[in-house]
């Protein structure tokens, strides 16, 4: 058991093909910082993968347990380094009892088990450093109802249905045809790092590609399967799965500091165009 724990608590959220990063200025904020209702109410549909022995149910709450990121290696002055990061992807609920996320977060009926889905892993004051949520607010996967992860051609979406419904908020909606535009203006709500919710606005389309497309989106290893949505029409375009590095080695001081680019350098952020999800479209 000791082992496994270990296993589980040490997967590396910066040491994976599915990495990210800042562009610009660094737009990431906790969701009582916003200054944004609608992104607000957005986070509320917002859920963590997060392994279940990480969590510790206590009467009418869950206590979710992981090391900061600091104990993982980044550097304590970078930007949320006393919090906790117990989500290994981020995941939004389309209705009552669907999530969607990336379709390399979750593989087969064995990470259902091994997962719950976490709504309200969030920061509710700026010393906070401990997180835990209602009962309520954690979910089980039931069943995989369809998943494509394909590295030739940028593929990457899993939906799962969950065990009961979620009645308390309300599941976001997303586009059914079209494309999305190069320049539109894009926010992104999941969790970077494996962090407590964060929304990062002030990113654009890049270009648009057959099946994705490429943002300057601040997003970090952990917001994969993040939500990204349009500020505009608040409609879901697509589901961040890929993008640059993430975190690069300071070893004058023998941490990791997040690697920065310019808003229009770099290679950008893969982003699942939502349309071809096929399993959620309706005639």
């Amino acid at each position: 058991m000791q082992f496994l724990m270990m296993l589980l608590v040490s997967f590396s959220l910066f040491a994976t093909t599915k990495k990210e990063v800042v562009y610009g200025e660094d737009n990431r904020v906790d969701v009582y910082a916003s200054t944004q209702s609608a992104y607000v109410e957005y986070s509320r549909a917002t859920a963590a993968m997060v392994p279940n022995i990480l969590l510790h149910a206590t009467g009418k709450e869950t206590i979710i347990r992981s090391a900061s990121l600091t104990e993982r290696g980044i550097c304590a002055d970078q930007k949320f380094a006393a919090q906790p990061t117990a989500a290994r992807c981020s995941g939004f609920l389309i209705s009552e009892n669907v999530l969607v996320t990336a379709g390399h977060c979750i593989r087969n009926d064995a990470d259902c088990k091994i997962n719950r889905w976490i709504f309200d892993y969030k920061i509710d004051h700026a010393d906070q450093v401990k997180v835990k949520v209602p009962n309520k607010s954690v979910f089980t996967c039931k069943k995989i109802l369809g998943r494509m992860f394909e590295e030739n051609d940028g593929t990457d979406y899993a939906v799962i249905e969950l065990t009961k419904k979620v009645t308390d908020r309300r599941p976001l909606t997303f586009r059914k045809s079209g494309k999305i535009e190069p320049g539109t203006s894009l926010v992104v709500i999941g969790h970077p790092s494996g962090l407590p919710t964060k929304i990062a606005d002030g990113a654009k389309v890049r270009s648009v590609n057959d099946k994705f497309f490429v943002a300057d989106l601040d997003t970090f290893g952990g917001n994969s399967g993040s939500a990204v949505i349009n500020t505009k029409t608040g409609e879901v375009e697509g589901i961040l799965v890929r993008g640059e590095t993430d975190y690069i080695d300071n070893e004058a001081r023998g941490c990791k500091e997040v690697n920065t680019c310019l808003q229009d350098d770099c290679r950008g952020e893969d982003v699942q165009d939502i349309t071809h999800v096929t399993v959620i479209q309706t005639p």
